[in-house]
């Protein structure tokens, strides 16, 4: 039996934090995937790949690839739960970019720093 994975999906998101956070790009982070992954319906995995019921879903591989100003403040944990399945990996550099927004202290801003992180999702599927 092959195991090998092929990849079928790579999509390209954008994310920002405009409330700064305390210099932690995670939201962000976080929202750059959302935003790749909400452009995409799998029905592909499901018919084409022969993958029988979503539950097979579990067994795809998705690896994350971000962008971001300030790599060192992300929580690769918390990051990886904006992926709804899959067998999940992450790979974090530096990228994205970092400017003056506004502080407004009623919203929980901690500076004007807006926060803005890339994501590149990529989806393979086991091959037989």
């Amino acid at each position: 039996m092959n195991t090998n994975y092929k990849r079928f999906i790579v999509q390209i998101g954008m994310g920002v934090d405009q409330h700064g956070h305390e210099n932690n790009c995670t939201k962000a982070a976080m929202k750059a995937i959302k935003n790749a992954i909400s452009r995409n319906c799998l029905t592909g995995l499901l018919e084409i790949c022969n993958l029988k019921n979503p539950k097979d879903l579990l067994g795809m591989k998705v690896h994350v690839k971000i962008g971001a100003p300030l790599p060192e403040t992300i929580d690769k944990n918390k990051v990886l739960k904006a992926v709804p399945f899959g067998i999940k990996s992450i790979e974090i550099e530096k990228g994205g970019l970092i400017a003056q927004g506004i502080m407004i202290k009623e919203l929980g801003d901690t500076s004007d720093k807006m926060i803005v992180c890339i994501a590149v999702v990529t989806v393979s599927v086991k091959t037989s």
